[in-house]
């Protein structure tokens, strides 16, 4: 059986159309995988320990906060900015605090800039790993540990960077399970 000239169109459409669909679906991983890997658009590292080697050479962290639309919560860092040396590990605290009558839950993205050290800014330890919940009138300072990874010295756009903004935003998200059932009076029961 021949194909004519318009089912043999068809197919080739809908073959371009499922491959579109296949490469738009597996764009967000790819994306995610090659800002983690590279550090490109400001994504971050992250290590279990500091750096081995800690340079003479000072670098200025600067450090920002802010909320998405919606977002309930009052949050700010508590230091604008720390100058540590290249290697060092910094410890920096953001506060969040829920002036709602309701627990309210948040998870924090983040953004490095320059972009050219987003590969080079290694957090250790952050509170933006995990979501958040704040009862209500709660104030919690949340830290974050990091270093400079002493490598941007060498690197070809990175040995000129003398500031990195390390920027916070939260976004409300859903209460976990547990949360919303405890603070919706229910009570919880396990089989």
């Amino acid at each position: 059986m021949a194909m004519d000239g318009k089912q043999k169109t068809v197919i080739q459409l809908v073959a371009v159309v499922l491959t579109m669909g296949a490469l738009a679906w597996a764009s967000v991983p790819f994306y995610d995988w090659f800002c983690r890997v590279t550090g490109f658009g400001g994504v971050t590292q992250t290590a279990d320990a500091g750096s081995d080697v800690i340079l003479d050479k000072t670098i200025k962290i600067r450090f920002d906060a802010s909320k998405a639309s919606g977002m309930p919560w009052e949050f700010k860092p508590m230091q604008r900015e720390m100058e540590i040396r290249i290697g060092e590990t910094g410890l920096a605290f953001y506060e969040a605090y829920n002036p709602t009558n309701h627990p309210v839950a948040g998870q924090a993205s983040y953004n490095v800039a320059p972009f050219s050290a987003g590969g080079f800014f290694t957090k250790i330890d952050c509170f933006c790993f995990t979501e958040q919940v704040l009862q209500p009138g709660e104030r919690v300072q949340m830290p974050v540990s990091f270093y400079v990874d002493p490598e941007i010295v060498e690197d070809r756009e990175g040995q000129y960077v003398s500031h990195i903004t390390l920027s916070y935003t939260f976004f409300e998200i859903d209460l976990p399970e547990q949360q919303a059932s405890l603070s919706q009076g229910v009570p919880n029961t396990l089989n």
